[in-house]
């Protein structure tokens, strides 16, 4: 019975302590459960983030896959090179046309009269010359000056008042000052 006695003493004399330290260890079980239950919210919170992270990141994959502006294609730049020459072929038709106007040009002032340099008679302050096909205002003054006499345009028509040196008539008589001034 001793034994008995010592096992219900002891009992006795444990249980409070033993509760106790049920509480305790209770306590670390309810504070432990609450970490875990926190660590799996947590958890979950930063697989929801690894999860949006990686869809940024291949989203991002995508984009940098595809190219990015309005950059030209092949087929664009055969366009321009088609373009351009089409254009330096116009530029060369152009030129031509050019070189055979001007041929036609030299031709016509070659073929047109030159006009008399030998003053037909001396007038009072001048001399007098009748106007030919093809003269111009300024080619009759080279031709003067080529004799060394020293005139102008401008004094061919102060000393003609009313003569217009663009609409001079074939036969019309004018006077080229004799260039003393």
């Amino acid at each position: 019975m001793k034994r008995f006695f010592l096992v219900g003493l002891l009992l006795v004399t444990f249980t409070p302590v033993l509760r106790a330290q049920d509480a305790a260890t209770q306590e670390q079980i309810d504070r432990l459960r609450s970490e875990l239950t926190a660590l799996q919210t947590a958890n979950v919170e930063l697989q929801k983030r690894l999860a949006d992270a990686l869809k940024e990141m291949q989203e991002l994959r995508l984009q940098m896959a595809k190219p990015q502006g309005n950059y030209a294609g092949a087929d664009d730049l055969k366009a321009l090179a088609d373009s351009l020459k089409e254009v330096d072929r116009k530029r060369e038709a152009d030129r031509e046309l050019i070189l055979s106007e001007i041929k036609k040009a030299s031709k016509a002032v070659a073929a047109a009269p030159v006009p008399s340099a030998q003053p037909s008679a001396p007038a009072a302050s001048g001399f007098k010359y009748t106007v030919q096909s093809g003269d111009t205002l300024s080619a009759i003054v080279a031709a003067y000056r080529r004799e060394k006499v020293d005139v102008t345009v401008e004094d061919v028509l102060k000393a003609n008042p009313g003569l217009k040196a663009n609409s001079m008539k074939v036969g019309q008589t004018i006077v080229i000052p004799d260039g003393s001034r």
